[in-house]
């Protein structure tokens, strides 16, 4: 079997998943495409865009199968993280964030004039006059002129512009602004998108559609139109897309899927249910009679939304994580899905654990920031690994 020439990939193509290196991320591949092609179906009788959003794998290859399927684009958080997907040659591109700052300007413009020099695009978020103005000057100095999205707090209470007269006072000074050209608004509710009920999650995007639409009215009044009102994620983008408010939408995680996604009440609902097809392949390094310890700890994994589960393993409880350690105990209450119970004793149950040098997949609590700890992702087909895919945006921060 011949070597692996990244030194950063567990193992050689060909090889089966136990013989692969820990711990290391892998990808099944076949319930990777089911997620894609669930998503593409779901929105087929609608008639709204898909720009799924490249933080939750920051890896090129993801985006170029997305777009074969038929999304439009793809959405990136950071200038740096959007310029890996260009130089990788992803066209169309949503910087859905904030942009402040002369160097990250510069950076911005740069990018813009890469892509407008193949027919491509980088569409930007302003959510403030003044960074409405640094941009447009900035812009004119350089000769180009750059879509701009106005960003709406539509309930995440994070980034965005929250008073509807506010906002139209800045579509407008976008709008008359020579480096600039308005394309329409941006947003996305972040926290709806783990509101567990989707009768919860209606009542968020229909607050959110009222909003949308006071700020459409109140600019057409002024003649200018929001042609394009992007946004939503993969726990609510089937509500946006059926609103007849949003033109496109932005969801991420549906092709990996987490522990978190999970607690959503998914089969109560008509959303898709997506398959988890991102794990972390770890070893049993140590194997005490109460528990087995896996060198799957902090440093491979975020625990910020709880922390992983074994995959098809419900029997085993991810019990604590310290930075190059995680303990696995046994136990018969699994609890509900994403929230295993506590375990028993675990005299009782001490067969049911992995003995030593054995592997688990786990299922990790939030995949965006778990993915942004490896360079490379290892592509599984039955079972074997066919493929290695960089993950060519992680760490890129600024």
């Amino acid at each position: 079997m011949s070597q692996p020439q990244n030194p950063k990939q567990a193992g050689a193509i060909g090889e089966p998943l136990s013989a692969l290196d820990t711990p290391c991320l892998v990808l099944d591949l076949a319930a990777f495409e089911r997620n894609l092609d669930r998503l593409m179906q779901s929105v087929a009788d609608t008639k709204v865009a898909v720009r799924p959003h490249a933080k939750s794998h920051k890896c090129p290859e993801i985006a170029k199968r997305q777009i074969a399927r038929g999304a439009v684009g793809i959405c990136c958080q950071k200038i740096s993280e959007a310029k890996a997907f260009a130089d990788a040659g992803i066209n169309d591109i949503l910087l859905s964030n904030e942009l402040v700052g002369s160097k990250k300007i510069a950076a911005a413009l740069s990018l813009a004039r890469q892509l407008q020099a193949r027919s491509g695009q980088l569409t930007i978020c302003v959510d403030h006059p003044q960074a409405a103005a640094d941009l447009n000057h900035a812009a004119q100095a350089a000769g180009l002129r750059i879509p701009v999205l106005i960003e709406l707090d539509v309930g995440q209470h994070r980034c965005g512009v929250a008073d509807p007269r506010a906002s139209v006072a800045l579509i407008d000074q976008v709008h008359r602004s020579s480096g600039l050209q308005f394309k329409g608004l941006q947003a996305y509710h972040g926290s709806a998108q783990h509101t567990r009920t989707q009768t919860d999650r209606q009542a968020a995007i229909d607050q959110a559609c009222h909003l949308i639409t006071r700020v459409q009215r109140d600019a057409a009044a002024l003649g200018i139109d929001c042609a394009t009102v992007t946004g939503a994620g993969t726990g609510s983008y089937l509500l946006e897309a059926r609103s007849g408010v949003y033109t496109e939408v932005q969801p991420g995680s549906y092709a990996l899927m987490d522990v978190d996604y999970g607690r959503n009440d998914w089969g109560l609902s008509d959303m898709p249910v997506f398959e988890n097809s991102l794990f972390i392949h770890t070893s049993v390094m140590s194997r005490p009679d109460d528990r087995a310890v896996v060198d799957a700890g902090l440093k491979s994994m975020s625990v910020d939304s709880g922390l992983p589960v074994v995959f098809g393993r419900p029997e085993l409880v991810y019990q604590k994580a310290s930075d190059e350690h995680g303990v696995i105990v046994a136990s018969t209450q699994t609890g509900q899905p994403g929230q295993p119970g506590q375990p028993d004793q675990p005299n009782e149950l001490v067969g049911r654990l992995p003995a030593l040098g054995q592997t688990v997949l786990l299922v990790p609590g939030h995949c965006d920031p778990t993915v942004n700890l490896y360079d490379v992702l290892h592509v599984m087909d039955q079972g074997v690994l066919i493929d290695v895919w960089p993950i060519s945006a992680r760490g890129l921060l600024f």
